[in-house]
């Protein structure tokens, strides 16, 4: 008897270090890509260096994240927040080159890409297809619709000369010494946290991710709130679109897709930091930084762009990994 209560302490906490390893995975893949660049190269904790991870790697891509966190916590996917980025892009830009004031152009741009999550929303809820087939036809559909606005995808520029005060603030202006597209960031970021942890309407789209037949048999209407989940990603996916416009003073067809993969990404790597394996605010934000930090950093060591997507797939691999052994401590 003594040898075998001996034995399991020993069985034990091999069990018991895989399990925190595998909890928060993704907050020490994080410490460590932070130390090994800080090691490696000499400019990457400098002030102006993590500020610009923070504004040219982050914020754009912590929108688009967020907005892909809604719609994969909702049991979905979401392959056309690139598109809505662009919709809401293009129509910004356009309004603006028109001589229209800046808050009408923003409006017209927040409609464009609540209009691709509306047109989502009526092919999921409405005609029951699944969120992959129907936001992977929208993404073709608004690829082709961008060719034709664009005579072929030409971008669209403003001139230096025509852009206005509230355009240039908002692309470059700063908020108590933070620029403002930080700070949308980070209020989109709060007020999402705060929409899944406080409201009923987040609960319930959790719900309908883990459970979709019991939150039906409740009562619940299941399609209207995924139908909102969905116009709501594009609207947040329109934020981004006017920001990056605000930001390079041109609309330019297709950018919006550049960050759909790393915003599946980010959103499935953030799910780590979750016992059951669920999507988190919190968890997609780190997840955010942590291919933020991987970027800017394989960009300072002068690695060749191809092995730079190498390396951030790996990375993406490796935490991912941590969390089916998350999900297998949990189980066992």
């Amino acid at each position: 008897m003594s040898l075998s209560n001996s034995a399991a302490p020993s069985q034990a906490w091999p069990r018991r270090a895989v399990a925190v390893l595998a909890r928060y995975g993704l907050i020490l893949a994080l410490l460590f890509v932070f130390a090994i660049f800080s090691a490696a190269t000499p400019t990457f904790l400098t002030p102006g260096n993590l500020q610009s991870i923070l504004v040219n790697n982050f914020t754009l891509l912590a929108i688009v994240s967020i907005a892909m966190t809604f719609a994969v916590s909702s049991g979905g996917i979401d392959l056309s927040v690139g598109t809505a980025v662009d919709f809401a892009s293009f129509a910004f830009v356009s309004l603006v080159l028109a001589g229209q004031p800046v808050a009408l152009a923003v409006l017209a741009g927040l409609t464009a890409g609540a209009a691709v999550g509306a047109f989502n929303a009526i092919l999921i809820s409405g005609i029951g297809m699944s969120p992959f087939l129907a936001t992977l036809g929208t993404l073709f559909i608004g690829r082709s619709i961008q060719q034709l606005l664009t005579n072929g995808g030409n971008p669209v520029y403003l001139p230096p000369a025509g852009v206005p005060d509230a355009f240039r603030f908002l692309g470059h202006g700063a908020i108590a010494g933070i620029p403002v597209p930080l700070v949308i960031a980070i209020i989109i970021i709060a007020v999402a946290a705060t929409l899944f942890a406080r409201s009923r309407f987040g609960r319930v789209v959790l719900s309908i991710g883990i459970q979709p037949s019991v939150v039906r048999y409740s009562g619940i209407r299941l399609r209207g709130h995924v139908a909102v989940t969905f116009v709501l990603v594009g609207l947040i996916a329109a934020i981004a679109g006017l920001i990056l416009t605000a930001t390079v003073t041109v609309y330019i067809p297709f950018s919006g897709n550049a960050f759909l993969l790393n915003a599946i990404g980010a959103t499935f790597i953030g799910t780590t930091l979750s016992p059951l394996g669920r999507p988190n605010v919190a968890g997609t934000v780190l997840g955010v930084l942590l291919l933020s930090i991987v970027a800017n950093g394989l960009l300072l060591t002068g690695l060749n762009f191809y092995w730079q997507q190498v390396g951030t797939g790996i990375l993406i691999f490796a935490v991912l990994a941590f969390s089916f052994l998350n999900k297998k401590a949990g189980n066992g």
